[in-house]
């Protein structure tokens, strides 16, 4: 008969035990399009290891940036096909599937960062994120994070609207990013976002719109002269949780995602307007020309179009955003 010593049965015991941990932690995919360098992946593994540490290992959450499972259509698909667990997306491309998120994607809809941050805190997009998890079959709106104003960049100078008659300019593809370019009389165009450089590069498109922040991150700069300071659209990311995830855990653990993923919006946030911020004199630096607009012109000539047929939110919807 084999004899354990009392050692040998202590480490047998461990050794089982951490084997036992490791093959109890549920893997979790975390998918977004956004480069390693950017705010959004550096807070996302943050919170993947806060998740870790505040689960006790019971998950494990697997960051993919840039792209790595897909587009954004396509990782917003995953959602409800279980394929990804959690994404960073666009109000607009959860807006296909509840319409009315779609408002705060809207061009000139807010006044400021301030404004931004009391509807990302408000009782109606509160509203918003549950008419969104019933219209997805209970899929999960967990943060909303700043993502900054857009601006176009073109390599001819835009200072008016009629500078941008005929541009064909690279939007998103989702329909709240052509209201802007039609309304000034440019041609949208949607490209995917992984593939916006090679397009610029080979003029497939004149011209594209995004913050500060991506401009610089995804180095759009390097293959367009002008940045135009339009501020057209103050745009923000939100958190998602698949349903099939989401719902499949305990109520102590649905309550540790929110709070970790609450965090990560904020920090995503804070980060990301203090880039904003500081980008226009390293554009400077870099020789790029950065281009006051008449942006009131820009202004009057989209206003009229954002209540109009195409409007996937309610005026009273409307109201109350700016009311806030």
């Amino acid at each position: 008969m084999t004899r354990f010593s009392p050692l040998r049965l202590t480490l047998s015991i461990g050794l089982a035990t951490a084997a036992s941990m490791a093959q109890a932690a549920e893997t979790v995919q975390w998918a977004h399009v956004y480069e390693p360098s950017e705010a959004y992946h550096h807070w996302a593994e943050w919170g993947a290891e806060q998740i870790a540490e505040r689960t006790d290992g019971r998950y494990e959450v697997e960051v993919f940036p840039a792209s790595t499972l897909g587009k954004e259509v396509e990782i917003n698909q995953g959602l409800v096909l279980g394929t990804v667990d959690i994404i960073y997306t666009g109000q607009s491309f959860a807006a296909q599937t509840y319409g009315s998120l779609a408002l705060s994607d809207a061009p000139f809809v807010f006044r400021d960062y301030e404004h931004w941050k009391a509807y990302a805190d408000s009782d109606l997009l509160a509203e918003f994120a549950d008419g969104y998890r019933q219209a997805s079959g209970g899929n999960v709106i967990l943060g909303d994070c700043y993502y900054g104003q857009r601006h176009v960049t073109s390599n001819t100078p835009i200072v008016e609207p009629a500078d941008m008659e005929g541009l064909k300019i690279r939007v998103p593809n989702a329909p709240i990013y052509s209201l802007f370019p039609r309304a000034v009389g440019a041609q949208p165009t949607p490209v995917a976002f992984s593939e916006v450089y090679l397009a610029l590069q080979q003029g497939v498109v004149d011209a594209q719109e995004n913050p500060l922040p991506t401009i610089r991150a995804k180095k759009f700069y390097e293959v367009q002269d002008y940045i135009n300071l339009t501020g057209h659209v103050t745009g923000s990311n939100l958190i998602v949780a698949g349903g099939p995830f989401f719902n499949g855990l305990s109520e102590e653990d649905q309550q540790i995602f929110r709070e970790v993923l609450g965090e990560v919006a904020r920090n995503v946030s804070d980060d990301v307007r203090e880039q904003e911020l500081a980008s226009i004199d390293w554009f400077k630096e870099q020789g790029v020309e950065v281009l006051e607009v008449e942006r009131e012109a820009f202004r009057e000539k989209t206003l009229p179009v954002l209540n109009g047929d195409e409007a996937t939110w309610t005026q009273e919807q409307f109201d109350r955003l700016q009311a806030l």
